[in-house]
């Protein structure tokens, strides 16, 4: 009979995945996404194999449980964020510091190769984790533009061209003590960008 975690059955699950979860970003982080194993993710977790298969039957629905679970959390630290910055400028410093953070922390494949790793009902979950954060840099441009504080331009391309340039993971692929700045350069990049440098 497999060991429970925690008290009940509940705690039991909830403490798989963290587990699970914990391991798979390591494992992301160290490995990349090409290299993880169900078999290696449980071991790292310490939870047995058929536990993890009970949790997640395959690669790809652990990978889009993970993703699910890091973007719905990421999505309230960038709401509290963003809610304790004052104007509309302060607030896409924020959103842009906040972005490039998790890139430099978050070690997936980038969209074109994950599109291609993953099967297309799973990629468009994962996928959908950006509407949240597409509509919240929206509303910060045109509070910008309200505000007199950024360009009038078209807020759609703003956010496909902010989008773009806050995928580059190049911008935070450098020696860890120098993200910090390559990150504050970013900022500055994107706020003159909108007209507010």
């Amino acid at each position: 009979m497999p060991k429970i975690i925690g008290r009940s059955l509940t705690e039991h699950r909830s403490e798989v995945r963290t587990r699970v979860f914990d391991a798979l970003r390591e494992e992301l982080y160290e490995r990349g996404f090409d290299a993880v194993t169900l078999s290696g993710v449980a071991a790292a977790a310490g939870v047995g194999r058929t536990s993890i298969y009970n949790h997640f039957p395959d690669k790809s629905s652990l990978l889009v449980a993970f993703v699910e679970h890091e973007a719905a959390r990421y999505v309230e630290d960038l709401a509290e964020a963003l809610d304790a910055a004052g104007t509309p400028v302060e607030q896409l410093a924020v959103y842009v510091q906040l972005q490039l953070r998790r890139l430099a922390d978050f070690h997936l494949p980038p969209g074109p190769t994950l599109s291609s790793t993953l099967d297309p009902s799973a990629y468009r979950r994962i996928a959908a984790h950006a509407d949240p954060l597409t509509r919240r840099l929206t509303e910060i441009l045109e509070a910008g533009v309200a505000a007199g504080q950024m360009a009038d331009e078209d807020p759609a391309v703003l956010v496909a061209m902010i989008g773009a340039a806050l995928s580059a993971r190049q911008i935070v692929d450098v020696p860890p003590p120098d993200v910090p700045a390559a990150i504050e350069a970013a900022v500055r990049v994107v706020l003159r960008s909108v007209g507010a440098g």
